[in-house]
């Protein structure tokens, strides 16, 4: 079988979370961040670390089969591959920013000088408003366009918005993408990345859940399965003592503390929480 070619993200916050979570997954991963490809051949797989905004399209031509890359990244390089699996990290919102006050609605952008980094996706979305604007591509940082007078507005990835108030701009109107990283593939490996797609699920998995072991009274086993439902179903066991069972179940971290308290509220005890370190659901 071809050694599968995986494209990875070279640097930036898409490059760290990609190489965890790789290693995660088992995979050998770089240890030089000057290395451009890592062969893992216990796993069949080749890495190549390549520039976020590239990767797209390395997989789209079909030279390389699969690529870790943000959404927005794949939706501006207007390539051919597809998306296979949201990996839930690198999360940012684009949208639409201007000075302070200055702007309230899409509408206004009409007729406007628009930076950007990502000027297919805005000249794509403002087409489907039906809103003309000079959309001017940028490399990079955009927010100092509109005071060095180059624009009269931005559209940009934003995630905290502190640069964006540092430089004296809001965002406005409606988001025009969420967006995160994304497994992607070209149209012709679809067959191929089934294992891969199966571990990085699995890290995915272990980060957003726990596993719950409580006892609970054999009475109450009905209302305590509403509130930890599992994936499929919790698995109830029985105890020496008949009128309690063991039950465990995965739960949501974010949802750890609150469970916990609906459950000791309910009556079960010996309430105890586990991380996950791999997982296959």
């Amino acid at each position: 079988m071809a050694m599968l070619k995986v494209a990875v993200p070279n640097k930036g916050i898409l490059a760290d979370f990609a190489t965890e979570m790789l290693a995660e997954a088992g995979y050998a991963v770089r240890k030089d961040s000057k290395t451009l490809r890592v062969v893992d051949s216990a796993n069949n797989i080749e890495f190549f670390y390549l520039r976020p905004r590239d990767i797209a399209t390395y997989v789209g031509t079909g030279a390389l089969d699969l690529g870790i890359t943000g959404l927005d990244l794949l939706m501006d390089s207007r390539s051919k591959a597809v998306r296979v699996a949201n990996l839930n990290f690198g999360q940012s919102t684009f949208t639409f920013a201007g000075a302070i006050g200055e702007f309230k609605s899409i509408e206004q952008i009409s007729g406007k000088r628009v930076a950007t980094a990502y000027g297919n996706i805005v000249e794509d979305y403002l087409k489907g408003k039906g809103i003309e604007a000079t959309v001017i591509r940028l490399d990079g940082a955009v927010e100092t366009a509109v005071s060095l007078g180059v624009a009269d507005l931005i559209a940009d990835v934003v995630s905290t918005g502190n640069t964006l108030r540092q430089a004296g701009l809001e965002p406005f109107g409606e988001v025009i993408l969420e967006s995160s990283a994304y497994l992607i593939a070209n149209s012709s490996s679809s067959d191929q990345h089934t294992s891969l797609l199966r571990r990085l699920n699995g890290v995915v998995v272990a980060r957003e859940y726990v596993i719950f072991d409580y006892d609970c009274p054999a009475n109450l086993i009905e209302q305590a399965s509403v509130i930890t439902p599992g994936i499929e179903s919790p698995t109830v066991s029985p105890t020496k003592d008949a009128n309690w069972l063991a039950v465990r179940a995965l739960v949501l971290r974010s949802e750890t503390n609150a469970k916990m308290d609906e459950l000791y509220d309910l009556g079960a005890r010996a309430i105890l929480v586990s991380a996950i370190h791999a997982a296959r659901i």
